[in-house]
């Protein structure tokens, strides 16, 4: 067995208990908070106590709590999140159908992000303590010190409102129009990616600064190879690492900023799902999001382990 292969399994059993570990807590919050299933159950309504303790009855929630928790396990092992008070819809279904929304804006987010900062980051490394390089450091700044919420106002007010060039929210199906879906989705990427872009910029021009400092950049230049082609080919591989572990982090950023962006520019995401779920008193949902959401940022960090594999050489070693 190949050293790769045992890191990837080690990684996956990590997984395991990891997940339970969110299992777990959600489980444990959501039944000690003060919204009842039952009562969200018959909002609008005025059931008996009889009614409420019938429901409860159906439902389990009478069972003592670890017996609840091995039920819960089980209806996910089964791929069932419960069933939403306020449109008795599995919310599976919801959730199904807001999770493509939300991955599009985070994954389109991050490869603007992606972008950004290489552009950046190696641009200010390449002509450090030069005109370039002091731009970058002092736009990174002020994009690090601005909320994305705030970005998102902004771009509404001046490129939505005052100059027509994007719709100010909603939501065009990319199967039906791709210009539609790329003009409705443009203005919430750039502004969920923009601070985390600032971020990456001074984590990758510290990193390329490093590896230029470095022998055998001096050796492979001083011997006729061309710059660019030493820092695409050398430099920028040995530079990722430390900027793919602050990634890894960002992404769970991503995920989160996302319901506040879903929200101001009414996209129909888990974001929306989960703002309307806590306004409307409907815990199951609440619940799927939050288990969707974490999964995701669990699967997207063993992701981002692989590429430690492919990009560090060293890590194969161990």
């Amino acid at each position: 067995m190949t050293a790769v292969v045992r890191i990837l399994l080690r990684r996956i059993a990590l997984l395991v208990p990891l997940l339970l570990g969110i299992v777990l807590f959600v489980f444990l919050v959501m039944r000690f908070s003060d919204v009842d299933p039952a009562s969200a159950f018959f909002q609008g309504a005025n059931p008996t106590p009889q009614q409420l303790h019938d429901f409860r009855e159906r439902s389990g929630l009478l069972d003592p709590l670890p017996v609840r928790y091995v039920h819960f396990v089980a209806d996910l092992l089964h791929g069932d999140l419960g069933t939403s008070a306020l449109t008795r819809a599995p919310v599976v279904d919801q959730v199904t159908t807001a999770l493509p929304l939300t991955l599009q804006l985070t994954f389109l987010g991050l490869g603007i992000a992606v972008v950004l900062a290489l552009a950046g980051g190696v641009t200010a490394a390449v002509w450090r303590d030069r005109a370039p390089d002091q731009v970058i450091r002092v736009v990174s700044l002020v994009g690090v010190a601005a909320p994305g919420f705030w970005l998102a106002l902004l771009m509404i007010q001046y490129l939505a409102v005052d100059r027509g060039w994007f719709p100010t929210g909603g939501y065009v199906n990319p199967a039906d129009s791709p210009t539609g879906w790329l003009r409705t989705m443009a203005l919430p990427a750039f502004a969920l990616s923009l601070p985390v872009a600032a971020q990456l910029v001074r984590i990758v021009r510290t990193s390329v600064v490093e590896e230029l400092d470095k022998d055998y950049v001096r050796t492979a230049i001083g011997s006729g190879l061309p710059p660019l082609v030493v820092v695409g080919r050398n430099v920028l591989r040995n530079a990722l690492v430390n900027p793919l572990t602050v990634l890894g982090l960002r992404v769970g950023y991503l995920l989160g900023g996302a319901v506040v962006i879903e929200t101001i520019f009414s996209l129909p995401g888990m974001g929306k799902l989960m703002i309307d779920a806590v306004q409307n008193g409907d815990p199951a949902v609440v619940q799927g999001v939050v288990l969707t959401t974490a999964t995701g940022f669990v699967v997207v960090n063993l992701v981002i382990d692989i590429l430690y594999l492919l990009v560090n050489p060293r890590l194969r070693a161990v």
